[in-house]
């Protein structure tokens, strides 16, 4: 069974920072690309971020490049992200996923909130 499970999140205040992680089981993690991907209350799902199964190259969505960095532990069957420079617009549940074989899939999330 494809298990992704999201932490990291919080309460941030703006200009802070989170890391958010995305442990990976039932699949072979390292031969997969992976993403992150968010929603915003009321608004529909946004690619934030992808990595390739190397981690070799990386994609980040305008509103976040500069800003966040996304990463993998293939021994650790683990996903990253980095998110600096927090602002109210990064507001939203975050979620990880991955498609192969036909099949999508996305963890439950972790809820990233920007606020004083």
């Amino acid at each position: 069974e494809v298990r992704l499970v999201e932490s990291g999140g919080g309460l941030v205040q703006p200009g802070g920072s989170l890391r958010l992680s995305c442990a990976a089981s039932g699949f072979d993690f390292s031969i997969f690309g992976m993403r992150w991907v968010r929603q915003a209350p009321g608004k529909g799902l946004e690619r934030v971020s992808a990595i390739t199964s190397s981690g070799a190259s990386t994609y980040y969505a305008d509103s976040v490049k500069g800003r966040f960095t996304i990463s993998r532990d293939n021994a650790q069957n683990t996903l990253y992200l980095q998110l600096n420079s927090l602002n109210a617009e990064d507001t939203g549940m975050y979620y990880c996923a991955t498609g192969f074989a036909g099949g999508r899939y996305q963890g439950q999330g972790t809820q990233v909130t920007v606020s004083s």
